[in-house]
């Protein structure tokens, strides 16, 4: 599973009208994304900042939805921003919100020796 972490500073008294174009406009159409599994909206408690995690089952999906999809997601909040948001993509190694079952483990201590494939298993759980 994949992560990409955007942040960016909004404008003064904008979170209200971004959590509301995020919960309406866009996650429903990042539901529709292949590879889309899940989004978490940040904001610091000054609401001058933001940061959305979303996760991907590979890194290709997240790679083609930033390639195909992102620049649009920008333009549809361009308004509300601050400046240029700031991206990250990184492989999720633990989680307790997604918690994962490592399927295939190799023996190998050498990471960079370790050719067996890995493979994830999501375990939902309803909090």
């Amino acid at each position: 599973m994949f992560a990409r972490k955007v942040s960016v500073r909004l404008k003064p008294d904008s979170l209200r009208l971004f959590a509301s174009l995020m919960e309406c406009k866009i996650l429903p159409w990042l539901r529709q994304q292949k590879g889309f599994l899940d989004l978490i909206i940040l904001a610091l408690p000054d609401a001058c900042e933001v940061a959305t995690l979303s996760f991907w089952d590979q890194e290709g999906n997240a790679q083609a939805y930033n390639v195909t999809a992102y620049p649009e997601v920008v333009q549809i909040l361009e308004e509300l921003l601050d400046g240029i948001p700031y991206v990250k993509t990184f492989e999720v190694v633990s989680s307790t919100l997604h918690p994962l079952l490592r399927v295939s483990v190799s023996a190998s201590a050498n990471p960079a020796s370790d050719t067996a494939p890995h493979a994830y298993q999501s375990c939902e759980t309803t909090i």
